[in-house]
């Protein structure tokens, strides 16, 4: 992301938050964190674990996720939303939200076809 500064700010998010998988990974952290990588892959639907650790990659090089190592035997490897991940608590929330409420309303106007 070249000249973050002077790009609209909803390209900037859309380019760091768009594709399939970076929006359900943030919410199941929203939802519950500290989360192991196999906590992440049952909760998210149809998700492999080569698109998982990308993913995750991803978000921590933009600070969103971290990942902490323990030195454990095996090692254990927990993923939490960083100060700056927290921050898209609320749009996450009011996402989630809008859904339900799209889901509701889409089924109700199907019937009334």
């Amino acid at each position: 992301m070249e000249n973050i500064e002077k790009r609209c700010p909803v390209e900037v998010a859309v380019e760091l938050l768009g594709g399939k998988w970076k929006l359900p990974i943030i919410h199941a952290l929203v939802k519950n964190s500290p989360k192991r990588f196999k906590e992440l892959e049952r909760e998210i639907t149809g998700i492999t674990p080569t698109v998982l650790t990308a993913q995750l990659r991803m978000l921590e090089s933009a600070r969103l996720v971290k990942r902490e190592v323990y030195a454990t035997v095996p090692p254990t490897v927990e993923y939490s939303l960083t100060d700056l991940g927290k921050s898209t608590q609320v749009m996450i929330l009011e996402l989630e939200k809008w859904g339900a409420f799209y889901q509701h309303t889409k089924s109700a106007l199907d019937d009334a076809v």
